[in-house]
């Protein structure tokens, strides 16, 4: 195995590679890149629900479900982005490419804006119908969508893990290094996200849409200048192969070896054998899903190689390859329950900034309108003071106290998330009920063009559900970033990551989903249409309190599976001489959860 930044030392008649670790040295690049790559594309996407109901005239459900179907489909291209990461390209190679992608994605956009013939004509705002986008207009739009993805799916599922590579994971240095850097990545990630949805908002709704969406391209070709900056401190791992190579195999001979008697002593009777130069950690047995050990079950027909290894491994397979598959089995379940948790964020950025725009906007008595997806900035705020609070202030004391690395386990702060969710979706659904019955009962403060009233509640009312959704994510979100990228084998770390993005994606589905089910189901029910263009004549807070329904359920479901999941352990070493324990508690499960 090669890497970039390594150094040769000598030692018992062979070389051995030693990794030339930056660290921190190497994270004003990394994070730099981060920083404005968010600043580009957060400035884009925060308006992007309001740039297609005002400028390319859809209607709201229309353009909400666009949105869910782009962030769907970039959240799943992760998947096949970390797949050609980890196979073929490498993390450096594939971040470089996508980042470029996706300021080509950010241009065409704005050149929807900037050029009259891209989109459609201007809508009075006293016309009840508008012409919509032509084919070819459509087009263009969607081709710079499809850029995007690409750039999405080699950025969102690399990224972490590209920086938590320029730790050493050997050192307690290193170990902390990794910690600190998923939460200060996070909050730098959420500042960038409160400039893109205050100065770049404003600018779009405000100014100038060409200009508005020329600002996020020009930040995105930053972001590409900055990362190749720090091409020659970068620790670079190599492609090693599709690692999904190694699951087929033990899936497909564990069917094969069905019928094979479970062994007494497995750690006597499994075949052991580890390739030189796996960049894997080393993993003990386990007792979970047992029936995979069949895959490593020698019987006569197996042969072994000079060197230790199976000559089949569509009939052999390793301890270590199995023990593999079980760490991957293990993780799924938090998948589902990370969808359902989304639901509550989704909601947070489709219809919580129609709440704000039929609501009183206005700060005071002057005349200046906070913009309605600016709102978004609060969750953003919320998690930006909260994350270094927890990091240098919780954490210490929770870890003197349990003796935890991380203060508590990552499953524990995955269910504190889940916990707020609930109680953010509550608020939610008593504000927007507070919102319509104010609009209806009492004088109204303007008219909101194809939508309705717009009510005398201040939109201040709004930030407490905005607050609680950000402390819900710096829990969850991080917590999941977190688990998935220690819990993974090391050769699947960018798959981890994209099975996070994956999460993201299957909820803005299932949320699109759930939108036009409400839809449709209400309109002839005794309440009414729920979701109906004017959330006045509407139940927006029925469809609130269905989600922290199911927010209800997925606690109690993330509960279950968490007294049952048991930490990855390792073993003594690897052939890379690595060791590491995720969040220092190999083989201890959650039971303090509940």
């Amino acid at each position: 195995m090669e890497l970039e930044n390594v150094k040769k030392t000598v030692g018992n008649d062979h070389d051995e590679p030693k990794i030339n670790y930056r660290g921190w040295k190497a994270m004003p690049f990394i994070i730099g890149n981060e920083t404005f790559e968010k600043l580009g594309a957060v400035g884009t996407l925060a308006n992007l629900l309001i740039y297609l109901t005002s400028v390319f005239n859809m209607k709201n459900i229309t353009a909400a479900t666009i949105i869910n179907i782009f962030n769907g489909t970039a959240n799943f291209g992760t998947m096949i982005g970390a797949y050609l990461c980890d196979t073929y390209f490498g993390r450096y190679n594939t971040l470089g490419f996508a980042t470029v992608a996706s300021f080509l994605g950010l241009q065409a956009i704005q050149l929807t804006a900037a050029i009259p013939t891209l989109h459609p004509p201007h809508c009075a705002a006293e016309s009840s119908t508008c012409k919509g986008p032509t084919a070819g207009q459509m087009a263009f739009l969607l081709s710079g969508f499809g850029l995007m993805i690409i750039g999405a799916g080699g950025v969102r599922p690399c990224n972490l893990a590209f920086g938590a590579d320029q730790f050493n994971p050997n050192t307690e240095s290193g170990k902390r290094g990794i910690n600190s850097f998923f939460n200060w990545y996070f909050c730098t990630f959420t500042f960038a996200q409160m400039v893109s949805l205050t100065l770049i908002v404003y600018v779009q709704s405000n100014v100038s849409w060409a200009i508005g969406l020329a600002i996020p391209a020009l930040l995105m070709l930053i972001a590409c200048v900055v990362f190749f900056m720090g091409t020659k401190i970068y620790v670079r791992v190599p492609a090693t192969g599709s690692p999904m190579t190694s699951v087929a195999q033990v899936i497909v001979v564990a069917v094969k070896k069905r019928q094979l008697k479970q062994p007494d002593q497995p750690l006597l009777s499994l075949f052991n054998y580890i390739p030189p130069g796996s960049i894997n950690c080393k993993l003990r047995h386990t007792d979970q899903f047992r029936f995979l050990d069949k895959a490593a079950m020698l019987t006569p027909e197996d042969h072994i190689n000079p060197d230790g290894s199976a000559a089949n491994r569509w009939r052999l397979c390793s301890v270590q390859q199995v023990e593999e598959v079980k760490c991957v089995l293990r993780v799924l379940p938090t998948w589902f329950a990370a969808v359902i948790f989304h639901l509550m964020i989704n909601q947070q950025h489709t219809y919580a900034v129609f709440q704000a725009q039929q609501s009183n906007r206005r700060l005071g008595n002057i005349s200046f309108k906070i913009p309605a997806a600016s709102y978004v900035v609060f969750m953003m705020l919320s998690m930006t003071i909260w994350i270094p609070i927890y990091d240098r202030i919780f954490v210490p004391f929770l870890r003197r106290l349990t003796g935890k690395e991380g203060g508590i386990t990552l499953l524990q702060r995955m269910g504190i998330g889940i916990g707020i969710s609930i109680i953010t979706m509550l608020v939610s659904g008593v504000v927007e009920e507070h919102r319509r019955t104010t609009a209806l009962t009492k004088p109204t403060v303007g008219f909101q063009p194809r939508r309705g009233a717009v009510s005398s509640m201040s939109g201040m009312f709004l930030i407490p559900q905005f607050a609680l959704a950000g402390l819900a994510d710096a829990f969850t979100s991080i917590g999941l970033v977190e688990f998935y990228y220690k819990q993974f084998p090391e050769n699947m770390r960018s798959i981890g990551g994209s099975l996070f993005f994956c999460a993201l994606a299957g909820s803005s589905y299932l949320s699109s989903l759930l939108i036009t089910i409400v839809h449709q189901t209400t309109q002839g029910a005794a309440t009414g249409n729920w979701l109906p263009e004017d959330l006045n004549k509407g139940r927006l807070d029925y469809f609130y309190y269905m989600i922290a329904g199911l927010e209800v359920l997925n606690l109690g479901y993330f509960l279950v599976y968490a007294r049952w999941y048991e930490y990855r352990e390792t073993g003594a070493g690897s052939a890379t001489t690595i060791e590491f324990e995720a969040n220092g508690e190999a083989k201890q499960s959650d039971k303090t959860l509940v």
